[in-house]
């Protein structure tokens, strides 16, 4: 369900639905690629204990370049689609905005000053664009990769998963008490 404040964003979503599912596919491919990471390095260091020879060592080598290089073209993906996404919606937001403006009586103009209609076409839509942009993009980053590395974490060890996770509910917490502090403050 959509929060009620983002309803009237999604007619946006649906002209750009296209991209943002291509986008989410990006996202998937680049943490999923990364993630092999890890796996590429605990062969090599297996072989190296078993007395690897100078080729196995080159073939491991090229694989972390090219899962660095494939996790970098994907990385690019995600950013140049979702971010230019979120900027095509900024720049329909704005034409509306301007449009409805048009619309408005004199009398508006009258009793609103001129600098809150102006933040409001600059900050607010830019603020807009910051959250259909960058934080979908790494907000799925996260839920994305975070996924993956518990998946590979409890394949190797349940107990340390557990160990290595106990602590992030009271970090949390804590996050959320100092935002809340920020945020007061800040207004």
């Amino acid at each position: 369900m959509v929060p009620r404040n983002l309803r009237p964003l999604l007619p946006y979503f649906k002209k750009y639905r296209a991209g943002f599912v291509l986008g989410a596919l990006c996202v998937f491919l680049n943490n999923g690629t990364w993630v092999l990471f890890p796996k590429v390095i605990q062969r090599a260091i297996d072989g190296l204990s078993h007395g690897i020879s100078y080729h196995q060592l080159m073939i491991y080598s090229l694989l972390l370049v090219g899962i660095a290089l494939t996790k970098g073209v994907f990385q690019f993906l995600t950013r140049w689609i979702l971010i230019g996404i979120s900027r095509e919606i900024e720049f329909d937001l704005r034409n509306d905005l301007f449009q409805h403006l048009e619309s408005l009586s004199y009398p508006y103009y009258q009793r609103t000053r001129t600098g809150d209609i102006m933040a409001r076409a600059t900050n607010d839509l830019n603020a807009v664009r910051m959250l259909l942009g960058p934080a979908i993009m790494y907000s799925a980053n996260t839920l994305v990769f975070t996924a993956g590395a518990l998946a590979f974490m409890l394949h190797i060890s349940h107990r340390l998963t557990l160990y290595a996770f106990l602590p992030l509910p009271v970090v949390s917490i804590v996050i959320q008490y100092f935002g809340r502090q920020i945020h007061e403050r800040f207004e």
